[in-house]
């Protein structure tokens, strides 16, 4: 079996070629491989204050020992209350790398375009690199599909949510339901915890969920539900997913390009090997046995880009229009 410096060294290979082909530009080659650090010497990562589960916290601070100790320099966590913030940090420079949903990447690549590379996603023991995006009702209501909620009220997540906001509209568009004019109401609710508690008080007829760990013919093991009945904040018969729509592309991994290209090449075969190098932890991780990351890019995310593009369009019809 491999040993560390091998499996670590592969990860590098990996994310060299993948960097390489970006056609993103560098820093020039320096002397010594270990320069880089006087150019940047504390790494800055990113994430959304939503995140606030012990196991999402736990998940946080794991991987932030983990870069440090491959990195060898200080690595500091930016907790931003919201999707933006972690967007504009990244897109600003506030921050080198962050892991985002794919509407926040396509944020992200409208404002600075190469400046920024997806280069990672997590992929499950299934093969699987998606999730989904499911709408959900109380179980006590009449609702049985998205055509029941004709005139009724939804809430959604966040306007850079992918399967909070991005996608479903996405799909629903694409099965003949206009969104805008199909709900009497539709409102943020500012976070997949946040939208599920407002269908729980009574605010919203349905909300939009996301749901992962396998598909609609299987059965979903993982996703906003799962997560607040494991918590017992909800009770699994308390509610119904009547729609759903996916796969979505996971979330990636995306880093600046203008940072130092050895830290860029060090931390994606660092991530990249850490299941295999760290098996026990990333278990801990609640990360199931057979789960790991493949290399990915830009590319992978053009459908998300279009996506938001559209509604961006649609939004702009609708001021145009006043609003109708």
């Amino acid at each position: 079996m491999p040993n560390k410096s091998t499996r670590i060294f592969l990860g590098i290979v990996c994310s060299i070629a993948l960097f390489g082909c970006s056609g993103a530009s560098g820093p020039t080659e320096r002397q010594h491989p270990d320069d880089w650090r006087a150019e940047l010497p504390r790494l800055e990562m990113g994430t959304t204050a939503s995140e606030d589960t012990p196991l999402a916290l736990f998940r946080i601070k794991t991987r932030q020992d983990y870069l440090e100790r491959i990195l060898g320099i200080p690595v500091k966590v930016y907790q931003s209350s919201d999707y933006n913030g972690v967007i504009q940090a990244i897109s600003s420079g506030q921050i080198q790398i962050a892991s985002m949903g794919g509407g926040s990447y396509s944020n992200v690549e409208a404002q600075i375009g190469e400046l920024a590379e997806a280069f990672l996603v997590r992929r499950d023991s299934y093969g699987i690199s998606g999730y989904y995006s499911t709408i959900v009702v109380k179980a006590e209501s009449p609702y049985e599909s998205i055509e029941d909620l004709e005139g009724k009220s939804l809430a959604y997540v966040d306007f850079n949510s992918t399967s909070g906001y991005i996608y479903p509209r996405w799909a629903m568009r694409n099965e003949g339901i206009e969104p805008d004019t199909f709900f009497s109401e539709a409102a943020m609710a500012g976070g997949h915890l946040q939208s599920v508690m407002a269908l729980s008080n009574g605010q919203f007829d349905a909300t939009v969920v996301l749901a992962n760990g396998g598909n609609p013919e299987i059965g979903f093991a993982g996703g906003t539900l799962k997560r607040l009945q494991r918590r017992g904040i909800i009770a699994p018969e308390d509610y119904r997913t009547i729609w759903h729509a996916g796969p979505v592309p996971n979330s990636p991994f995306v880093i600046r390009t203008d940072a130092p290209r050895e830290m860029r090449d060090l931390i994606s075969g660092a991530l990249a090997a850490m299941p295999f190098e760290e098996p026990e932890t990333f278990t801990d991780m609640a990360r199931l046995p057979g789960t790991a990351y493949k290399a990915v890019s830009r590319d992978y995310y053009t459908d998300l880009f279009e996506m938001r593009t559209e509604e961006i369009a649609s939004h702009r019809k609708r001021a145009i229009a006043g609003g109708k």
